[in-house]
């Protein structure tokens, strides 16, 4: 139901309001859950110790004084009588406060200063008994108040009410005590005790981790009952001699991953496999093996990359690898000039040209493959379900393989990869140091200086990450253009200081990173593109300001640029922040450098949304369920998942089945 629909008695305001927040339908405003609660709990004054975080009920007896002080702040101070004693509150940035009235009885939570003084969060303009136990409070904007969610959420909960249908079984929901969904959604949203904040938690978590266990079940369908390719002949004699020629000898990982690729190839059955590995792995040289073993059976390869940067770094690498073998590879991008572009495509077409490695080009109508029959996307959280759906066009016979640097443990990645077969390389080559990282408590180079100068005498060279590409209000962090500002200041006659980000020109991208892989930059200033595909050996430092907002498999990743060659790296974590949540999670990098670890606990404090790429997989992400934390409900809902699919003849089940297949139906086309 569209949020403008009249039984929704949405203002035009509060709709736009609504969209401002990313909703955009009556569904989705219903599962705008809360991402915390205040729950009323009071003590008496007698027991208030200095840094109690309390909750009581006042008089206020004292005008209320306020004034601004810094850039749009206010603090407002009054007195309140509670239990017959005075207590000075001050409140911080809620200009509104000066209007309350002398004598009006309010509730005030906040901290305990100690000398009847108090600082308060905030502040209810009714007495403690006309107000909620539990009160939901939502992720919001500047503009948008907790008050106008609510009332929004309310006005659609009572509009939809009769749409509301429940998708869990009658049988299942029965046995495990679940409750309709309307209920649940009622009591996520309008709780009067923790109780039903438990219940519907547990109804709404088992209900996502269904539908995303039958989406899996559905797409595993799908990919078991298309036509069946040709098997592949593959030469051995030549991919043998080639494994066997190659400078370095590959880990027992590699040499699985190998046989599990080769073995998918040479079978009817069109592959869907996953190879996910660490940071520095190893698993550019698995494509190769399997991009070349496709040639040799007679097919056309094709490697498609999120970024200009690594599809640059995948072609030279592997022409390097198989351009003496006698394999023509080619490279499409958007940076390439029109006339190159032409001559390669048209040779693809042709079948002159046997391996294809690119960015989105590739994805383009007029690319069109003599004989596609391997391809391979790297990164591959970052593709759409319509573009894997694009690549999978591009040949008949055409076997498919996807890499993932961000790895998990093998247990969880068969929860959420469910639809692929997976390929899992934990060894890493012989060589390689693990990255020193610390955590430093300030947003400051300073405290690091003497080691970076340490890094850049010994001739190598440092990365500094920012989160920002230039100054701004709505986003406070150190910007890529300042600081290389500052750092060429710094470093002037001694280092050469040079800026990379996404909104720079293909070719602006391409001269720069150019001019830090043969040392002409020495102090590379650049956002997150870098995070895949800089392959700079003799870069040995980096420093990432602002770390806390960055995702731990991220910063792992972007760590992994310094981890390329057999000098210690040195990485050094900025922040500013004193919460402790956040410190704690910025320290597991600096106890481990293991990948699997790292991103089980990512995925534990996030979600799998932003790690994994769920939202863009043809699968449902979850809003509630924690797939670290609610393992039970996980598991029952997978098994119950296979049960409801076995029988899904069963009128029982046809709700829920309808609902994943209406929601997904455009995402079922992953392999046709």
């Amino acid at each position: 139901m569209e949020l403008t629909d009249k039984r929704l008695k949405l203002t035009k305001n509060r709709v736009v309001q609504m969209q401002e927040l990313g909703i955009h339908s009556g569904e989705e405003l219903l599962t705008y859950y809360p991402f915390r609660y205040e729950i009323l709990k009071t003590s008496g004054i007698s027991t208030w110790r200095e840094g109690d975080k309390i909750t009581f009920e006042g008089e206020v007896v004292s005008a209320v004084k306020s004034w601004r002080y810094g850039r749009n702040r206010t603090v407002a101070k009054f007195e309140v009588m509670a239990d017959g004693e005075i207590f000075q509150v001050t409140i911080f940035n809620r200009p509104w406060a000066k209007q309350l009235r002398l004598n009006e009885v309010i509730t005030i939570s906040g901290v305990y200063n100690g000398k009847h003084k108090i600082t308060a969060v905030s502040y209810k303009n009714k007495p403690l008994d006309q107000l909620p136990l539990i009160t939901p409070v939502y992720s919001a904007k500047e503009g948008i108040t907790q008050r106008t969610i609510s009332e929004c959420i309310r006005h659609t909960l009572e509009g939809m009410a009769g749409e509301i249908s429940d998708l869990i079984p009658e049988d299942l929901r029965q046995a495990y005590r679940l409750q309709k969904r309307v209920t649940a959604l009622k009591w996520i949203h309008f709780p009067e005790d923790e109780y039903q904040v438990t219940q519907a938690y547990r109804t709404l978590k088992y209900e996502e981790f269904l539908r995303f266990f039958l989406a899996v079940q559905m797409i595993k369908n799908q990919v078991s009952s298309q036509v069946k390719k040709k098997r592949k002949v593959l030469d051995y004699a030549r991919i043998n001699s080639f494994i066997d020629h190659l400078h370095f000898e590959l880990t027992p990982d590699q040499m699985k991953a190998v046989t599990d690729i080769l073995n998918d190839m040479e079978s009817e059955k069109v592959m869907y496999r996953l190879v996910q590995g660490d940071v520095g792995c190893g698993k550019t040289i698995v494509a190769a093996v399997a991009l070349y073993a496709a040639v040799t059976a007679g097919y056309q390869g094709a490697l498609l990359a999120p970024t200009e940067i690594l599809a640059q770094q995948h072609f030279e690498t592997i022409r390097e690898l198989l351009g003496p073998l006698g394999i023509r590879v080619e490279l499409l991008y958007s940076g390439e000039k029109a006339a190159r572009k032409k001559e390669i495509i048209q040779a693809v077409s042709e079948g002159l040209v046997d391996i294809l490695i690119g960015t989105h080009s590739i994805l383009q109508e007029n690319v069109i493959f003599a004989n596609a029959g391997l391809v391979i996307a790297d990164e591959q959280q970052r593709f759409g379900v319509e573009q894997r759906r694009t690549l999978r066009e591009k040949g008949q016979q055409t076997d498919f393989l996807l890499m993932s640097a961000t790895p998990i443990p093998r247990t969880l990645a068969s929860t959420l990869y469910g639809d692929m077969d997976i390929s899992t390389i934990e060894t890493m080559p012989a060589g390689r140091k693990p990255v020193i990282t610390t955590l430093i408590r300030e947003n400051s180079f300073r405290s690091v200086l003497p080691d970076v100068k340490t890094v850049l005498e010994r001739g190598n060279q440092l990365y500094v990450i920012c989160a920002a590409v230039e100054q701004s209000d709505d986003y406070p962090a150190r910007d890529v253009e300042e600081t290389a500002k500052t750092l060429s200041k710094l470093f002037a006659g001694t280092a050469n200081v040079g800026v990379l980000h996404g909104r720079m020109s293909s070719e602006e991208k391409q001269s720069i990173m150019e001019m830090f892989y043969r040392n002409e930059i020495q102090v590379l200033v650049s956002t997150t593109v870098v995070e895949v595909g800089m392959n700079v050996v003799n870069a040995t430092g980096m420093i990432v300001y602002d770390a806390d907002r960055f995702g731990l498999s991220q910063l792992h990743q972007l760590r992994g640029r310094i981890q390329r060659g057999s000098t210690q790296g040195q990485c050094w974590l900025l922040t500013s922040s004193n919460d402790a949540d956040t410190l704690a999670r910025l320290e597991v990098l600096v106890k481990t450098s293991n990948g699997f670890e790292i991103s089980y606990e990512d995925l534990r404090l996030r979600g799998p949304g932003d790690i994994l790429g769920t939202r863009q997989s043809g699968l449902p992400d979850f809003i509630l369920g924690n797939i670290i934390e609610d393992t039970n409900i996980l598991n029952t809902a997978r098994k119950d998942a296979e049960m409801i699919y076995n029988n899904r003849n069963d009128p029982a089940y046809q709700a829920i089945l309808q609902d994943v297949e209406r929601r997904n139906e455009r995402n079922f086309v992953i392999i046709d």
